[in-house]
């Protein structure tokens, strides 16, 4: 017995049959069409063909039925359908109920198979299935099909159901807009008397069945990408989501290819558009052709295609990648030659991450980086996120345009997620710790052109100075850490303050005022590794005389260190290039640090800092 699933299915139903009366397109669901069928109802409707023995009965033959209570039964049944099934099984249970109905059946066309897929309930709900092949003619159903009028007949045993032999059938072949939709099958003893009323119900359930095939063809059109025949980027997305779930669920492994096409831009200026779309159906057809039928392909975006490897990990995933771009390599594009400048990110659940958007992240940042990389013996370079180190000058700026892309559509901006990601960094040694700091001081800096390598200057200034008054090299090293971080709560500053360029109001210059503890609480405090640093983050922005920010701490109360970036800093913002003005020479920063002496700064160090300016020669 086949499973119910075949009604699930019946959205490609295609087979022939309403009978030839009025074939109105209006939905009969409506006031209008109800009325209308009303008026059928009691016209005294003959069947297109009657055979068999059966002759014409009176109106006076329908007895007690109360079709106005039949009609809004039906209409309640289609208008609240959840699926096919369940609706043909409840218009079933009606015709049982109302009509004595002794059986239904549909018959779904399939037309690779050229077969009517028969699914037939009883009475008693037992079920019944068979096929009837489209070549025979012979067959009744074939025979109302190819007619497209309804047959009336004295028995059921064309069916070959031995208990339903003797009994009264009619074969309703249901069409929509000419076009077969698929057709039903009712029996009872006062099967001519009941036949409008069957005629009502098939023509309103091909139409729930036409619409339902129009929907799902629609739905279709939204998942499939037009140009490629691949799952569309809204599918992509919706499809990775229930594969990291499985894999979530069993312990797995998933990877995501993205395949970037280097020189789209170039075969579109040279070429065309036609000429471009060529390439990316090309690559879209090589890709899918050639991965395993559990993994997934679809269009990520205008010259990229993204692959879901399901159960692989990101060296398996490598291996994939290495196959498809050798067969893409040997593919010839006429004008175009062999299709080998592709960019190939890869990126893995749950080692990379286990949050769906941020993998994706990381594998474009892996495409950017291939793309850096450039083609090895004519090949393309294939980047994993385990390749390079996140850190890395290349990494952090592609990192940086991805988030760039992509804020507007996830809601979070570079600095959120670079913070993150050195929180989640684990640190192996002093030397490894210096790197990322450095990264990440150089990333925030980045921001604004005018105080590109602020941090790092700042740094080495501070160091000089520190060796100058002979502390310890592990103080020292402090000192250099904490100065490389010494600006980082400007990432919680919103832009427009921290690169205005003109002079702040006095509400702007206390949003500015909270960059040091914004830098403690975000970054310091939950890092242990960082928190012998919170004293110079926190008060390099306090004066000798107690004026500064944001404790008014006076004196030697201020911190060592963090009088000593305070120096630095100020020293590297005056010889600075800014928006209002150009950077003051050597000699002018100088007298100014001079003049603050005793007052902003401490006036010792102010003396020790001048001595060494002139050898500290940064080129700004």
């Amino acid at each position: 017995m086949q499973k119910d699933h075949q009604l699930k299915e019946s959205s490609y139903i295609s087979d022939s049959s309403l009978p030839k009366t009025k074939n109105k397109t209006t939905n009969p669901i409506d006031k209008s069409g109800l009325i209308a069928k009303i008026n059928v109802l009691g016209s005294g409707m003959t069947p297109g063909k009657i055979s068999n023995g059966f002759t014409h009965h009176s109106e006076k033959a329908y007895g007690a039925i109360d079709y106005l209570a039949f009609i809004k039964q039906t209409n309640e049944i289609i208008k609240n359908h959840k699926d096919l099934r369940e609706t043909l099984n409840s218009l079933h249970n009606m015709f049982v109920t109302r009509l004595n109905c002794t059986y239904t059946a549909l018959g779904v066309i399939r037309e690779q198979s050229n077969t009517i897929n028969m699914k037939l309930l009883d009475k008693n709900s037992a079920v019944y299935s068979f096929k009837v092949f489209m070549n025979d003619n012979e067959n009744e159903i074939m025979k109302a099909l190819n007619t497209g009028e309804v047959i009336v007949l004295n028995d059921s045993s064309f069916l070959k159901v031995p208990s339903l032999v003797n009994v009264p059938s009619a074969i309703i072949p249901i069409k929509i807009n000419g076009r077969n939709i698929c057709v039903a099958i009712a029996s009872d003893y006062n099967v001519q008397n009941h036949l409008n009323l069957y005629q009502f119900v098939a023509t309103n359930f091909g139409l729930l069945v036409e619409n339902s095939s129009l929907y799902e063809k629609v739905s279709q059109s939204s998942y499939m990408d037009s140009l490629t025949n691949l799952y569309s980027h809204r599918r992509f997305h919706e499809l990775l989501t229930q594969e990291l779930e499985y894999a979530s669920a069993s312990n797995t492994k998933v990877s995501v290819l993205i395949f970037d096409i280097n020189n789209m831009a170039q075969i579109n200026r040279d070429y065309g558009h036609s000429k471009g779309d060529e390439v990316i159906k090309t690559v879209a057809n090589k890709i899918n052709e050639n991965i395993k039928k559990q993994d997934i392909a679809a269009r990520y975006g205008g010259d990229k295609i993204s692959v879901i490897l399901r159960n692989m990990n990101a060296e398996e995933a490598k291996y994939m990648a290495e196959y498809l771009t050798y067969s893409l390599s040997c593919c010839l594009v006429d004008d175009i030659g062999p299709v080998n400048k592709l960019s190939v990110g890869i990126a893995t659940y749950p080692d990379d991450s286990m949050d769906k958007e941020k993998l994706l992240i990381l594998a474009e940042q892996a495409v950017l980086v291939s793309k850096t990389k450039g083609y090895k013996n004519g090949m393309s370079t294939i980047v994993s996120t385990q390749d390079y180190d996140f850190w890395d000058d290349t990494a952090l700026n592609s990192f940086a345009a991805v988030m760039a892309k992509r804020h507007s559509q996830l809601g979070i901006n570079f600095e959120e997620a670079l913070v993150e990601q050195f929180q989640n960094e684990n640190i192996l040694s002093q030397n490894h710790l210096l790197e990322v700091v450095t990264s990440l001081a150089s990333a925030i800096d980045a921001k604004d052109k005018y105080t590109k390598d602020h941090s790092s200057s700042v740094s080495r200034y501070s160091v000089a100075l520190a060796r100058a008054i002979n502390l310890p090299e592990k103080e020292i090293e402090r000192i250099k850490l904490g100065a490389l971080l010494h600006d980082i709560g400007k990432i919680g500053i919103p832009e427009d303050v921290l690169t205005k360029p003109s002079k702040l109001t006095d509400e702007e210059f206390k949003i500015i005022q909270q960059h040091p503890t914004i830098g403690v609480e975000k970054i310091l405090e939950p890092n242990p590794l960082l928190h012998d640093l919170i004293p110079i983050v926190k008060y390099h922005h306090e004066q000798w005389n107690g004026k500064g920010y944001p404790s008014n701490l006076q004196g030697e109360d201020i911190p060592l260190a963090a009088r000593i970036v305070a120096i630095a800093d100020t020293y590297h913002a005056l010889i600075s290039d800014r928006p209002y003005r150009k950077g003051m020479t050597v000699e002018k920063a100088c007298s100014i640090l001079e003049e603050g002496a005793g007052i902003q700064w401490d006036k010792e160090l102010v003396r020790q800092f001048i001595a060494i300016a002139p050898s500290l020669a940064t080129k700004i």
